[in-house]
């Protein structure tokens, strides 16, 4: 049986760059007079290619369970912009 609290995680590879993300549900709270679900977002950035590349900008497109999409684009990822040598990879949290 699929409990909509499980995570699961997703991949996406582009210019020889990985893209992993792990949901993680944190529990509910009220918001404006609405119970709200509230999930952190765990995302491992590496880079599968042979030069070094720059995170520059991000745009994720999110689909919650509802099948609602939201749309997210600006620059770095949580206030940085990290260089990614051959091999490496980066990880942040985001909610």
């Amino acid at each position: 049986m699929n409990d909509l609290h499980d995570s699961t995680s997703s991949t996406a590879t582009t210019r020889e760059i990985r893209v992993d993300v792990r949901p993680e549900f944190l529990g509910q709270c009220l918001k404006t007079g609405h119970m709200v679900w509230v999930y952190a977002y765990h995302v491992t950035i590496t880079n599968l290619g042979t030069e070094t590349v720059q995170l520059v900008s991000r745009h994720w497109i999110i689909t919650d369970g509802q099948g609602e999409v939201k749309e997210v684009q600006g620059p770095g990822v949580v206030g940085e912009q990290p260089v990614l040598a051959p091999g490496d990879s980066y990880s942040y949290s985001s909610g």
